[in-house]
């Protein structure tokens, strides 16, 4: 690597994860910092990795062996993944630490993996967390650890207070946080990535300053805290980062050639087009697939809609047999996200509001429909319609099912209801604002340099 100094980043293994990391590391690398990614051999046989856009960047790749700790009877699935996953860098991290110990200066982690901050310590580097959900988010988790906030909350509290938010429902605070938590080692891993939060050298967090500045200023009178969002390719933004048009890993390999998805897109007239897509590890009920479905068509605008292979059997079979699908729609198993968010037919985008793809839907001026099901989903929803403005929020009924008359209410709403101007409006604002952060001299740019220029003359 032909830099004296480098950092070791280190992501959490789920696509929302990796993106925020691998662009902080282009960042990085593009101010003279080597970045090594260390992930596990088994993930990283998993992930298809596109080179090109990395090439003219500092960045390489390693893998620690798996490994499976002991004791883990009675572990739910995500309980098993995350030790695995702990054991696993536990385990090979400090020898490569010490393979490169001459030019390391620093370990980047994932927030939701704490524990590595002990490892880097140890080895006299410094560590750098990173955030990749929203600060609002994160905060109320922070509320959670201090035991400010309780777990559940009160039965008759019908909104939550707490500094420096809006307002926020019960249904609007993170799924972990609310009675029906089925998976309480999901709240123990998020409320986990404060027991180093402390003790890190940096507090990174994917957001920038306008975007959500009253939360941003409040934590920031407790600890340092440094904002480098939005981290979406320099191509769909700042475009100062030749090449980087995507974020270099993925852990889905397209059996749809990108030409085909395009071709179809052209064909189209301007923002007539409702993109919909669920994210990398959402199960819709079949229900619900068949409410989406039936919502689209009873929408009559053309649609692009991304289903995993493993969910397309939960497509409504007769309006599939019957070909009224592809008269309006277009159903694929991957694209690009970012090129068919920045093609002019695209209208509006239909998403759960994981915060990844929000961010680049909030970064690419992009009007939502929010279908939050569970996570950070739900406090996202909230901001996306209550504080940015930037799209609408589709209510489940009371079986927990968004109808196919409420989906095609709201993407009526954004395309061609007395709201979608203002929302278009909006959504064009917090564009300019999320280039103007990454741009030379903006806010995030300004701390990544710094953070950089730190590395350098370490």
């Amino acid at each position: 690597m032909a830099t004296n100094t480098h950092i070791v980043a280190i992501p959490f293994p789920l696509q929302g994860h990796i993106n925020p990391m691998i662009q902080l590391c282009n960042r990085l690398a593009s101010k003279g910092v080597g970045v090594t990614i260390i992930t596990t051999v088994s993930f990283s046989s998993r992930l298809q990795r596109r080179a090109e856009s990395l090439s003219n960047l500092l960045i390489n790749y390693e893998t620690v062996p798996d490994w499976t700790p002991d004791g883990v009877e009675g572990l739910d699935v995500y309980e098993l993944f995350f030790h695995s996953f702990r054991a696993a860098i536990t385990s090979g991290l400090p020898d490569i630490i010490v393979k490169h110990i001459k030019t390391l200066r620093a370990v980047v982690y994932d927030s939701c993996v704490p524990w590595v901050l002990e490892i880097a310590h140890a080895k006299g580097l410094k560590g750098a967390t990173l955030f990749t959900q929203p600060c609002t988010v994160t905060s109320v988790f922070y509320h959670v650890n201090k035991g400010s906030l309780v777990i559940p909350p009160e039965d008759d509290a019908s909104e939550v207070s707490l500094p420096g938010m809006p307002l926020l429902g019960v249904k609007d605070l993170p799924s972990f946080v609310c009675s029906d938590n089925f998976y309480p080692s999901l709240l123990t891993l998020v409320v986990e990535q404060f027991s180093t939060f402390e003790q890190a050298d940096w507090r990174l967090f994917n957001t920038f300053d306008k975007l959500e500045d009253e939360i941003l200023q409040w934590m920031g009178k407790k600890y340092e805290i440094r904002t480098i969002g939005p981290t979406v390719p320099s191509m769909y933004t700042d475009k100062r980062l030749v090449g980087n048009y995507d974020y270099g890993l993925s852990l889905f390999k397209p059996k749809l050639m990108e030409s085909a998805c395009m071709k179809w897109l052209d064909e189209k007239e301007d923002r007539s087009v409702v993109y919909v897509s669920f994210g990398s590890i959402a199960d819709l009920s079949e229900k619900q697939m068949e409410e989406v479905a039936w919502g689209l068509m009873e929408s009559k605008c053309n649609f692009l809609w991304v289903v995993r292979e493993t969910e397309q059997s939960k497509l409504p079979q007769d309006l599939v047999s019957s070909g009224l699908i592809m008269e309006r729609g277009l159903i694929v198993n991957w694209c690009t996200q970012l090129e068919v968010l920045t093609h002019r037919a695209v209208g509006c985008f239909v998403t759960h509001c994981g915060w990844n793809s929000t961010i680049e839907a909030l970064s690419l001026g992009v009007p939502m429909v929010a279908m939050p099901r569970w996570t950070d989903q739900t406090t996202t929803a909230k901001l996306v319609v209550d504080l940015w403005r930037t799209g609408v929020r589709a209510e489940a009924d009371e079986n927990e099912i968004v109808t196919k008359k409420e989906v095609a209410a709201r993407v009526y709403e954004v395309l061609q209801g007395d709201r979608g101007d203002e929302i278009r409006t909006s959504a064009l604002k917090w564009k300019e604002l999320a280039i103007e952060a990454v741009s030379e001299g903006g806010s995030s740019d300004k701390n990544i340099t710094e953070i950089a220029r730190q590395l350098l003359n370490a």
